[in-house]
């Protein structure tokens, strides 16, 4: 009985026990989630959680200082750096106890316990860079660390130099990794890429550097290293070549991807490597080009890469989406009409966690917006594919059966992804109903649990919404104005319940969580107005203390991540995926697994097709249905060289690497085949030649369009070689392959003028007599045409279109108004249009000619026009010069009394009448487009009226000028003088040099080295302005102009026999050359940049040069750059260059002839080949303009014919002789079985190779070796060494001339210059030094020996202390301070630098134009002194890779609060990879001297 009762008792007493602990528990729990504010003083500028924690970094710009917070932003503690210098912060990838905080100044700090302590560190003498990202990771040890920075010449605002650096230890030591750097990444950046040697390449970084010894972006080249640095190399990236132009590489998951830019298009070539050591050029099918700013690559799988390629420009861009194969080389296409914004950003995501589900926006108005030039606004509609985004596999999103449409990437309206997270299935975006997308205000907020297959709505109106506890929390707030409530879900978005915000209203800005989704906190941030002040307020939502219970194991489901159309399991890489969650309607919290993500299990899938891909040397056929073979297939073990027939090879597919399936279909299986698949198509051995006849009596024009090596129809020699053509009929003909086969286009009208685009050779326009302009924007594939304003200008010396570097489309048009016969008030009014003709607007009335002002003179203002205008419009007055950057709504009024002004590639000379003397003229530079400054002419320099200006060439940092002295009809002549480096300085080169009445002059620059150029003089000036003939002499210069001599004569002539003058005796035996006054084809230059040290020339030996004529005239060669030369040929030849110099054609000139001679060994043999049967009359040779063609085309007239003209195409390609391309080892170019060697130029009076201070080392080929170049070498394989300053570094100063001793002395009379004006001109400038008399030339690299430009140096006015602290140096902070902030305004030098470094700008490389060849008397038609003497980098990089890229620079430069950016927050691991000329320039018409 008592135990019976004490049994009782003692339940009595658990049961009440376990009543107190639930209502204690209920008391403890909550029913809704606890929020906790905190308020800043200033705007958060950015903020990151260290992944799997809640600790955040929360950074104040304005305050220059750093907030921590370990639970999640409910508690904050201001970092301690001992100083309030914060500048940016950033977060470790890879490794989440790392973060790093850059300063103002020199210094800067990291963390290895997620804030908890820091420790700073410095960079060595310079500041992060301004230009890129600061920071470089390595994915797998995380203590290996590169950083970009820049060093700067204390006191100078332009020397800098980007250099990057490098710590192996966590930032105990930093040492400097390589100077002239444009960005550096670790192989191993992501943890998915893998060199295939861990243990060899563990170090492996790849850097973007400058040229060997330009800084020109065209010569940009990869380098590779595994130790630092200490030794590098260059990849081949394709045909065995290397590649120039690399503008940018990144890491995308297991790829590694740089881009290079194609000259003269503004296309771009990708090269793709899965092991940072075989690259391959990335194929896109034929009607897709990259185009430079025009392609994103986007967030990747480790299977293959995504790319969205621009098809419609700005303003309104669309796309098309490409995916890799499993290298990364071959794309195929998977949805057009993609729609992205001005930025690159693409509507694009792939939702998180589940490998093939796609959500894209495309344009369903797509053409109406391609008609319209983009100004059409954009219908927009979202689509999804569960299939990898396979073209035919995307779908609508539906509603109850209704179209949904999201709003995507383009419109970020919060942090991280767009609609997904690492919660399993659990999407949700912001949009509407209905036929397409309406405006983020009109939308509302839709879910979806079945990963984007069916959508529900939410909540009405935009929110911004986050995901917590794995998708079993779903939280929202009101994004359209401000509220006092956020709202959260617990069944997947069925069902929502509010709470409100302790502070009231705000305005929210970003809502967040941890980047796993797994935490029950979220973090809110908004502002608050609160009268006329704005607050700053963080929020703390923790979910941690409700009431829901922990999830059991009959809470979860196994749910199948990828379904198709109809719902059914599929697969994707041969696997079905599944993951266990949470059930919607589960009442509880998973909580257990904190900061773990939820892994997927996978079912192997049997193979289908979709399991494999086209195997090496297969591609997709046209249809894309099978893979067909791309030329010959390779001969296993020489199987057919043994009288076989058939063999086994490849079935022309393999299984995509990393596929799981199994069983099914298989398509790798090897296949039989027939032995001639090896085989290469035979070569006759003989060159073919192709004739056409044409009913015309000549040749008006002709222009080639040529595509670049990295231009995707110009990987093999002849693939692309387009010509046009106008006759004296003014039709116009076309060519695609050289010259073999021509079309007749355009067919019934009158083409008065061929313009093909100067800096895209795909466009080209054919101007009629009326306002109807036809044109090409592909080569001639197809036409189109526009009508301009007006007729075309009546000046034949005007062009009637300029076009603009960077923009294609862009055009102004000069044409003739109130010009009807008999009119004494016709003039030129120019119009321009944005949008190739479509529209046009007027842009200024009684002009005489307008530009656009390239890239290098403009700054960033892309609309700079120049103009020259008559005064207030009235014809009979002076010419005034006028600029505008906004189409002359506003504009500045620079000169009012010009006679002309050039643009060069570096410079913008202005010849204007000088308001002391009418007569004479006078000469401004400028820059920067923006500022002038007067030409300060040599004191030697005789001319007492200054009558004409010639610009020869401005390509070496300096202004070649010709100034007319002597103008006599038939007897001009003048100096030249050469400025300094911002082309208002002058020193005199040489005296007598010869012109023309047209004013052109016997100048040429040699193409491919520097520093070489020849001129003729006149020798007998006095007798020549009493009415004798010019007697001329040729001289040649090895220094840019600092010294002249004589050139010297062969010892024998082309027969073998000496020259009646003692060639020893070079006063009066010496060779001399017919120059450019005498060219009927101003593009036949001497020298061509791709055949290294070869010049050809007709001329002769003796006092004098005699006239042009068979007898008196040989054809001669150098191939050491003009030291030595050797007469090949009796009378007067014309001469090109194919295949990069491998082989040279020459034709007669004055003479008909039926035969030309070729050479393969740089001139040593000739070989007579016959190419008619009857003789012809050649007016030209010509070749496409790289001179890297296998082909040549002859025009002329036949001897019979009266009429019609012909041309002739010469095809060497089948030649046996060139029938293997040569072996090129860039690494070891002393490799024995490499086809090349290293040629090394000299000055001829240096006894060692050094010029230019260094000596310089070219890939020359070896002439006995049979084979040919193709892809464009780079010819500069380094720079050996810099050599000790001599005398030849040098150059007179102004005021300063040569003594017959060679120094350089003060002209009698005048004072030394006053090199002081360098801090008046640079305010920040601390010191300069007295002047010697010397100055050094601007290609020079010289270091210390005879540095005789350097005496004393002193400090400038008020910098006397900063001069005595100089090598102290100055913090990051203030150099910034000094070198970018003071000089925008005054120093157009800093903004040329800036430009020339600045990667976030959108551009293209491009040449020269070349003019035309037979309407030589047209001097609209810009003929280059220097074979394209114009040509011009005009420099900018295009949108590629890492979102984030940009941070560093656009804090520095005032960029917004970027935690609202895609790339800026992490969440779920997935960033968003986005990824001229010899120019007359004024010649006064008065008689008066």
């Amino acid at each position: 009985m008592w135990l019976r009762n004490y049994s009782r008792g003692l339940a009595l007493l658990q049961l009440l026990v376990l009543q107190l602990l639930w209502l204690n528990t209920t008391a403890a729990e909550k029913d809704k989630p606890d929020i906790s504010a905190h308020q800043f003083d200033n705007a958060p500028t950015n903020f990151f959680y260290f992944d799997d924690s809640n600790t955040i970094l929360l950074h104040d710009r304005e305050g220059g200082i750093v907030h921590r917070s370990e639970d999640a932003g409910k508690t904050w503690k201001e970092v301690d750096l001992k100083s309030k210098e914060a500048w940016d912060i950033w977060r470790h990838p890879y490794d989440n106890q790392k973060a790093y905080i850059m300063g103002k100044g020199s210094m800067h700090w990291h963390t290895n316990d997620q804030g908890k302590s820091w420790r700073d560190f410095e960079i060595p003498d310079a500041r992060p860079s301004l230009f890129r990202a600061p920071l470089s990771f390595h994915a797998n040890e995380s203590d290996k660390v590169l950083i970009h920075g820049e060093v700067c010449r204390i006191g100078g605002l332009i020397d800098c130099k980007e250099t990057t650096f490098y710590t192996t230890d966590g930032f105990k030591t930093v040492d400097k990794l390589r100077e002239n750097t444009r960005g550096c990444v670790f192989a191993h950046a992501t943890p998915e890429f893998s060199t295939g040697d861990e243990d060899r390449h563990n170090d492996r970084v790849v850097c973007v550097t400058t040229g060997r010894i330009s800084f020109d972006r065209r010569q940009h080249r990869l380098a590779v290293s595994d130790n630092y640095f200490e030794a590098e190399h260059e990849p081949n990236l394709e045909a065995d070549r290397t590649v120039q132009g690399i503008i940018n590489i990144a890491v995308v998951k297991g790829y590694l991807v740089a881009a290079a830019r194609a000259p003269n298009t503004d296309e771009l070539a990708m090269y793709v490597t899965d092991d940072a050591s075989i690259w391959h050029r990335a194929v896109f099918p034929s009607d897709s080009r990259l185009k430079e700013d025009a392609y994103t690559i986007l967030e990747s799988t480790s299977y293959s890469i995504q790319v969205d390629v621009m098809t419609v420009e700005p303003p309104n861009p669309m796309g098309v989406l490409f995916t890799s194969n499993s290298n990364g080389t071959y794309f195929t296409k998977n949805i057009g009409h993609t729609n992205r914004n001005m930025n690159g950003i693409v509507d694009f995501e792939k939702v998180q966690g589940i490998q093939g589900i796609v959500i894209v926006n495309i344009v369903d108005n797509y053409e109406e917006v391609e008609r319209s030039y983009g100004r059409e606004e954009k219908k927009l509609k979202s689509q999804i594919s569960f299939d990898d985004g396979r073209e035919t596999s995307f779908q609508d999103l539906t509603v109850d059966g209704k179209s949904l449409h999201l709003h995507s990437v383009t419109e970020m309206s919060n942090v991280g992804r767009v609609f997904s997270s690492p919660a399993p299935g659990v999407i949700m975006g912001v949009g509407n109903t209905g036929a397409y997308l309406k405006a983020y205000e009109e939308g509302d907020l839709y879910v979806s649990d079945d990963a984007g297959l069916t959508w529900t709505l939410a909540r009405e109106e935009a929110h911004k919404y986050e995901f917590g506890d794995q998708g079993s929390i779903l939280v929202a707030i009101y994004d359209e104005g401000p509220t006092d409530i956020i709202q959260y879900s617990l069944n997947h978005g069925k069902v929502w319940r509010s709470v409100g915000l302790p502070e009231g209203e705000i305005r929210a800005k970003a809502l967040t969580t941890t980047p796993d989704s797994t935490s029950m906190k979220f973090f809110l941030l908004g502002v608050k107005r609160r009268g006329s002040k704005t607050e700053h307020w963080v929020f703390s939502i923790d979910f941690e203390d409700m009431h829901e219970g922990k999830c059991k194991e009959d809470d979860f489901e196994e749910w199948a991540a990828r379904v198709d159309k109809d719902g059914k399991r599929s697969c994707v890489m041969g696997r079905e995926q599944f993951y266990k969650r949470r059930k919607a309607k589960a009442e509880c919290f998973i909580r257990e697994k904190k900061f773990e993500e939820i892994e997927p299990s996978f079912k192997t899938c049997p193979c289908t097709e979709e399991d494999f891909e086209c195997d090496y040397n297969f591609v997709r056929s046209k249809d894309g249905k099978e893979c067909v073979r791309d030329g010959p297939l390779p001969d296993p073990k020489g199987v057919c060289k043994n009288g076989a027939k058939k063999y086994k090879a490849s079935s022309g597919y393999r299984k995509i690497p990393g596929n799981g399936c199994e069983g099914g279909v298989n398509l790798e299986e090897e296949k039989e085949r027939d032995c001639e698949d090896t085989l290469k198509p035979p070569v006759s051995g003989e060159i073919n030649t192709e004739r056409t006849v044409f009913p015309a009596k000549s040749f008006r024009s002709y222009f080639y369009l040529e595509r670049a090596d990295s231009s995707s129809e110009s990987s093999k020699a002849g693939k692309d070689e387009t010509v046009v053509m106008r006759t004296d009929k003014s039709e116009v003909y076309i060519s695609r392959d050289h010259g073999k086969t021509w079309e007749h286009i355009l067919k019934g009208e009158e083409i008065t003028d061929i313009y093909p685009h100067p800096h895209f050779s795909d466009v080209c326009y054919f101007v009629t007599t009326s306002k109807k302009v036809h044109y090409t924007i592909n080569r001639g594939d197809t036409f189109g045409h526009f009508n301009a304003e007006t007729e075309p200008t009546r000046d034949r010396n005007l062009p009637a279109l300029a076009f603009h570097a960077d923009y294609k489309d862009w055009l102004i048009w000069t044409g003739a108004v109130n010009c009807d016969k008999g009119s004494d008030k016709c003039r030129n009014d120019a119009f321009y249009s944005t949008d190739r003709g479509g529209t046009w607007k007027v842009l200024l009335r009684s002009v005489r000619k307008c530009e656009f002002i390239k890239k290098e003179g403009r700054g960033d203002k892309k609309k700079l026009v120049y103009c020259e205008q008559f005064k207030d419009e009235k014809l009979d007055g002076p010419l005034e010069l006028q600029s505008s950057d906004n189409w002359f709504a506003d504009e500045k009024t620079h000169f009012d009394n010009i006679v002309e002004f050039a643009t060069m590639s570096e410079f913008i000379i202005v010849a204007t009448k000088d308001q002391s003397d009418e007569g004479s003229l006078k000469v401004d530079a400028s820059v920067d487009g923006q500022t002038f400054a007067d030409a300060l002419f040599p004191s030697n320099l005789n001319v007492p009226v200054q009558k004409a200006y010639t610009v020869l060439d401005s390509h070496t940092h300096a202004v070649f000028l010709h100034v007319t002295v002597g103008n006599r009809q038939d007897a001009e002549y003048g100096s030249i003088i050469k400025s300094n480096s911002n082309g208002t300085s002058y020193v005199l080169s040489l005296n007598s040099v010869n012109r023309n009445t047209p004013g052109y002059v016997d100048f040429e620059k040699m193409l491919g080295l520097e520093g070489v150029a020849l001129v003729n003089i006149v020798a007998n000036i006095e007798e020549a302005e009493k009415g004798s003939g010019k007697k001329l002499k040729t001289m040649i210069t090895h220094n840019d102009g600092a010294e002249w001599s004589l050139l010297k004569a062969p010892k024998e002539d082309p027969e073998g026999k000496s020259y009646e003058c003692d060639t020893d005796n070079l006063a009066d035996c010496s060779l001399h050359l017919h120059g450019y006054t005498e060219r009927r084809d101003p593009r036949a230059v001497f020298s061509s940049p791709s055949a290294v040290g070869l010049m050809m020339a007709v001329g002769n030996v003796g006092e004098y040069l005699t006239e042009k004529s068979e007898k008196t005239s040989d054809t001669f060669i150098t191939r050491d750059g003009g030291i030595e030369w050797l007469a090949v040929k009796k009378g007067n030849y014309m001469w090109e260059y194919g295949d990069q110099g491998s082989i040279i054609v020459i034709v007669r000139d004055t003479v008909s002839t039926d035969e030309i001679f070729y050479s393969l060994d740089e001139g040593k043999t000739w070989i007579p080949y016959q190419f008619s049967k009857k003789k012809v009359h050649v007016a030209i040779l010509s070749t496409v303009p790289s001179d890297n063609s296998l082909n040549f085309l002859l025009w002329g007239q036949e001897e019979d014919s009266d009429s019609d003209i012909v041309t002739f195409n010469l095809d060497f390609s089948q030649i046996k002789e060139r029938q293997e391309q040569c072996n090129l080892n860039e690494n070891d170019p002393n490799d024995e079985d490499s086809d090349y060697y290293l040629w090394e130029p000299k000055h001829p009076l240096s006894d060692s190779n050094c010029l230019f201070g260094h000596v310089a080392q070219y890939h020359r080929k070896l002439t006995e070796r049979d084979c040919y170049n193709g892809r464009s070498i780079q010819h500069l394989h380094s720079i050996a060494r810099n050599c000790e300053c001599t005398r030849a570094d040098f150059e007179c100063d102004y005021n300063f001339e040569p003594a017959k001793d060679g120094s350089c002395e003060l002209v009698s009379g005048l004072e030394p210059p006053d090199h002081s004006k360098v801090c008046k001109e640079d305010p920040e400038r601390i010191s300069y030094f007295l002047p010697t008399g010397y100055r050094r030339v601007p290609l020079s690299t010289c270091e210390g020996g005879k540095e005789l430009e350097k005496y004393k140096e002193v400090s400038c006015r008020g910098h006397e202390k900063e001069f005595e602290e100089a090598h102290r140096g100055l913090s990051g902070f203030w150099i910034f301070i000094l070198a970018v902030v003071l000089p925008i305004g005054i120093a157009s030098a800093v903004g040329y630098w800036v430009w020339q470094n600045w990667d976030g700008k959108f551009g293209r490389i491009r040449l020269g134009d070349q003019g035309s060849a037979f309407d030589a008397d047209r001097p609209w038609i810009k003929y280059p002194i220097a074979a394209v003497s114009g040509v011009v980098a005009v420099l900018a990089a295009v949108p590629l890779l890492m979102g984030s890229l940009w941070r560093w620079a656009s804090g520095l430069f005032g960029g917004g609060r970027r935690y609202t950016t895609r790339g800026s927050f992490a969440r779920g691991r997935g960033d968003y990879a986005v990824v001229d000329e010899d120019e007359l320039l004024g010649e006064d018409e008065d008689e008066e001297v």
